[in-house]
């Protein structure tokens, strides 16, 4: 046994939080039901400018939780907060900022955390159902950046609509019924990279990248003009950029905590 992990990769889980204290339960059981060695698992949670007790809750959990992990990590780093408590998160206006916010986390976390590590996984802590061996079917297939289908319902709409090709006018719900498709965006819900990809450079920008890429979206009425992508969508465009393919997988579904 010792023999065979050792020629096994390494998965460090990365998932960045906010204000995420009822689904706590649900993220560490999700976690604890892997199927993939726990001893070549790592976590790391980055918490930021939540309203409830988030990160006191963490502080605790991350002590009981996945005990046989490799190594697990919390770290704390406020942003300012960007929407107003009593407005949706996905309002309109304040997209922009959020997600400049979201990007700057992501990358805070991935720069604390990663070490040696193979692969890593982002996971959306609202994330509540997925394979109990999905990293073995995502690493098996062998291809740098991957996203499994979010939805919200089994066979449902697409819920993470970051993930798209055709430049926006096609999305994984579209696309069922193909075991892989190439993507020119992806989102965060649940995204497996190439360690060695962020190692060479490829992060999530908290700016507006790629305008002129001609992979990106095609100019939206409420925009007037392209002016690029940002976070996950910017991170699809740098990695076309760099010669790196992005792969969504239409039908295998992770299930999204309603919004």
């Amino acid at each position: 046994m010792v023999e065979d992990l050792a020629q096994r990769p390494t998965v460090l889980i990365l998932t960045p939080m906010k204000s995420a204290a009822r689904y706590l339960d649900g993220y560490f059981a999700g976690l604890q039901a892997l199927t993939y060695p726990h001893e070549l698992l790592s976590l790391g949670i980055l918490e930021g400018d939540s309203d409830d007790d988030t990160y006191a809750q963490l502080q605790v959990l991350m002590g009981l939780a996945c005990k046989h992990f490799q190594s697990k990590h919390l770290f704390k780093r406020d942003f300012g907060k960007v929407i107003p408590v009593h407005l949706p998160r996905h309002t309109a206006v304040y997209q922009s900022a959020r997600r400049a916010v979201l990007a700057r986390a992501r990358n805070h976390l991935l720069f604390n955390a990663l070490r040696t590590q193979d692969w890593v996984l982002w996971l959306d802590a609202d994330v509540i159902a997925y394979p109990p061996d999905i990293i073995e079917r995502l690493i098996a297939l062998g291809l740098d950046i991957v996203h499994p289908h979010c939805v919200t319902a089994y066979g449902g709409d697409t819920f993470d609509r970051n993930a798209w090709a055709d430049h926006g006018r096609t999305y994984m719900q579209d696309l069922r019924g193909r075991e892989r498709v190439r993507l020119d965006s992806v989102g965060g819900t649940m995204l497996l990279v190439r360690a060695d990809r962020h190692r060479d450079g490829l992060v999530f920008p908290p700016f507006f990248y790629g305008a002129q890429s001609r992979w990106a979206r095609i100019p939206h009425p409420s925009r007037g003009h392209l002016v690029g992508e940002i976070e996950t969508e910017g991170f699809a465009l740098m990695a076309k950029d760099m010669g790196i393919e992005c792969w969504g997988l239409p039908d295998l579904e992770i299930l999204h905590a309603p919004d």
